[in-house]
């Protein structure tokens, strides 16, 4: 008898008990994306690298400036000037405006004891990520300049430094190039 009563009760409350469950799931994903600040997508960066890194071959890991990273990091305007920086290399059969790789500051490298720290607080969509990491026994230092862009942050720039100067990634990609098919210039190979 207990157990029809209380059958009887779960089945006459379970639209509201499927609506508590549902607004539960709800309420979670969003404190999650809430909770995923600026330093997440940095880290989803690095562990992209550190598998680039790690593969070798035809089927080797992209790294993260690369489908199927790229959008998912990049604001819309970093992700397209790396784009087309890719398609001036396909084109030309030459090194496009990068010749090293942003995320680790050089050419070779490795990416061990990884720290990520927000070092600007997020203001009006925008934040500063710094990302250190030794690389052959040396310390290096990368910036991210992040934007909160469709309700995600993501990395807007890099940024360098070399022999105690700044390079920002951005302003390497906004040149022009010799030739490319939107540079309305064929490249001859």
């Amino acid at each position: 008898m207990r157990i029809t009563i209380w059958a009887r009760s779960i089945w006459r409350d379970a639209p509201t008990l499927l609506a508590a469950a549902g607004w539960l799931v709800f309420s979670a994903g969003v404190l999650q994306a809430a909770e995923a600040g600026p330093d997440a997508t940095v880290k989803a960066a690095y562990a992209a690298t550190i598998r680039s890194l790690a593969s070798t071959g035809p089927k080797a890991a992209p790294p993260p400036w690369q489908p199927p990273h790229r959008d998912r990091l990049m604001s819309k305007d970093l992700a397209a000037l790396f784009a087309r920086d890719d398609l001036y290399q396909d084109e030309s059969g030459e090194i496009g405006h990068l010749g090293a790789d942003p995320f680790i500051s050089g050419q070779d490298g490795e990416v061990k004891s990884l720290r990520v720290v927000v070092t600007e607080a997020p203001a009006a969509g925008r934040a500063l990520v710094t990302a250190s990491f030794l690389s052959f026994r040396q310390r290096v230092s990368v910036r991210f300049r992040m934007v909160e862009e469709g309700g995600s942050w993501r990395i807007d720039d890099i940024v360098n430094r070399v022999e105690g100067k700044d390079y920002a990634v951005r302003e390497a990609l906004s040149q022009p190039y010799e030739c490319g098919s939107f540079m309305k210039k064929p490249c001859q190979r």
